[in-house]
């Protein structure tokens, strides 16, 4: 069967066997869906009764809490590339449904619901107990999903229940449950923080469980800058904007009734400590201290406590050893490094081989040594720190033109340039800095090109410019692909004062004249990172190696 881009799964098993049934369901689910799978709750709905059923509110309870962490954490481990996203619109307590001035309707959806992704296909787990009922079914299907959600009229339907057969008799062994359904405390306002860096698995529970509670009004405290400062890769972090844009499409979908207000977190306690109408704050084991120092400043500020509601954290099946073992977004920036992040510029002005790798970075960032790996996997390396030694050779052009800019006294006694002393003319003066490097760079580029050239003549593959300056430079030009090694500042500054026995003041100083790693990664394709053990950023180049092969074969086979 064809694959859709986004399916609606309507779900039918009654909630206390779908524990059991939600890794199955999802995997076969994933079979049919590639891109984004909205999950839809109805424990119970029969399709098969020959009257068309209706969608009717379900009560939040405990077990429903329950069902959504082990949803999200089993769609992390079986269809990871799917985003899922459980539907609440039809839950809500009975209590919250006739409070208000406004009598609300008996059926959850007065007229059909937008979703941010117009469904492809609808699938459900009902199972079918007359294999002559399927089109009958799938009918049914189809218009009782167009009650929920705007969806087209010919919506492809699919009974998963074949490929769940052998579910069945483990579900026929289940009791039903002996007692009543416990129910969830349910709250006015709801309040949250987080950084919510590419939404993953773990935050759509947090999100989920938060709405399942929340009434009328839920706050998102998402960090911003000042936030961000001790984040691993927090180069690698989305925009405020685009963070607070996927919250938002991601919200609207899950609980449009909700009344959603998104604020910037400067500070770990942000608005939480000053909103008198919050009433309850959703933690996890990992920041429950957190919400209790959020009560203590509460308190402090004459304002009641706030309920902490703690969820599960989610495992990550997937987990690498220098990975936390929980489901978190700065495992998920780890695995981008050496990926392709963003596609190249168009370089159908360069020849298309050698392939030209820029690989930049700032001061102890690790790039030669990223550049000589590189190297022993068969690329050709121009150390552009050498060639800036030659361009200062007695007889070349930029010798005699630095000697006219700054004078001959800069001369040694065997008549070559005192680099030092050079150094000193320039330090702290920008525009004198700039009349070297106007008079440098150029003519280390055209060394770059000609060492380029002379790859091409042996037939290399690949050519990697190791360039500190190459973004500041304006060498981007002669490259098809910038690679940007980061770390962090004061991993380098260790770095600096270690390698060149300078103090920590002067290593700092050197990193503030340079471009930031922030700066760097907003031109890269390719991000690289030595933080970690050797072997880790080993396992890094050549992830990013073979990509790049793969890379260049694909551009040969398209020409």
């Amino acid at each position: 069967m064809s694959m859709f881009s986004t399916g609606i799964l309507v779900l039918t098993s009654p909630l206390h066997t779908l524990p059991l049934r939600i890794a199955p369901v999802l995997s076969s689910a994933a079979q049919l869906v590639e891109r984004t799978l909205y999950v839809h709750l109805h424990p119970g709905l029969n399709l098969g009764s020959g009257s068309q059923p209706r969608p009717v509110f379900i009560p939040p309870v405990v077990d429903l809490s329950t069902l959504i962490t082990r949803l999200y954490s089993n769609a992390a481990d079986v269809c990871g590339h799917l985003d899922v996203r459980v539907l609440l619109t039809n839950v809500r307590a009975q209590s919250a449904a006739c409070s208000g001035t406004q009598p609300i309707p008996n059926c959850p959806f007065p007229t059909p619901q937008s979703l941010s992704h117009s469904p492809d296909v609808v699938l459900t787990d009902f199972a079918l107990q007359d294999p002559g009922q399927s089109h009958q079914v799938t009918q049914c299907l189809q218009r009782y999903t167009g009650h929920c959600y705007v969806c087209s009229p010919s919506l492809p339907s699919v009974l998963l229940h074949p490929q769940l057969m052998r579910l069945q008799e483990k579900d026929e062994g289940l009791k039903e449950p002996e007692e009543k359904a416990e129910p969830l405390g349910t709250y006015s306002d709801v309040v949250v923080g987080g950084t919510f860096d590419r939404l993953h698995g773990a935050h759509k529970t947090l999100l989920n469980i938060s709405c399942l509670l929340a009434n009328r009004r839920f706050l998102i405290g998402v960090c911003d800058q000042a936030m961000l400062k001790k984040k691993v890769l927090q180069e690698l972090i989305e925009p405020y904007s685009l963070r607070v844009q996927r919250l938002q499409e991601f919200l609207q979908d899950i609980k449009p009734s909700l009344q959603v207000e998104i604020v910037p977190l400067d500070d770990p306690f942000g608005v939480s400590v000053v909103d008198p109408l919050l009433q309850c704050i959703v933690v996890s084991e990992e920041t429950r201290r957190g919400g209790e120092a959020v009560n203590r400043k509460r308190i402090e500020n004459g304002l009641p406590a706030l309920i902490l509601h703690e969820i599960q954290l989610l495992k990550d099946a997937h987990h690498t050893e220098t990975e936390e073992e929980k489901i978190s977004s700065s495992s998920l920036r780890s695995r981008l490094l050496g990926t392709l992040l963003t596609p190249p510029k168009d370089t159908s002005d360069l020849p298309p081989l050698p392939y030209v790798i820029g690989l930049t970075g700032g001061s102890g960032s690790g790039k030669s040594s990223i550049a000589k790996q590189l190297e022993a996997l068969g690329a050709v390396r121009i150390d552009c720190d050498k060639l800036g030694h030659e361009v200062y050779q007695p007889g070349t052009t930029a010798y005699h033109k630095v000697l006219e800019e700054f004078g001959s006294d800069l001369l040694n006694g065997d008549k070559t340039i005192d680099r030092r002393a050079l150094g000193r003319k320039v330090f702290g003066n920008q525009e004198r800095l700039k009349a070297l490097t106007d008079i440098v760079w150029p003519e280390i580029a055209l060394l770059v090109k000609s060492r380029i050239n002379q790859a091409r003549e042996e037939g290399k593959q690949v050519c990697v410019v190791d360039a500190a300056v190459l973004l500041q430079a304006g060498w981007t030009d002669m490259v098809h692909e910038i690679w940007v090694t980061v770390i962090p500042d004061e991993e380098a500054v260790s770095r600096i004062t270690e390698r060149d026995g300078v103090t920590s003041e002067d290593a700092l100083r050197r990193l503030q004249s340079q471009w930031s790693n922030a700066k760097q990664v907003e031109h890269a394709n390719v991000v690289l990172s030595t933080l970690w053990e050797p072997e880790v950023t080993q396992k890094q180049v050549l992830k990013a190696w073979d990509l790049l092969q793969k890379r260049i074969q694909q551009r040969q086979e398209g020409q």
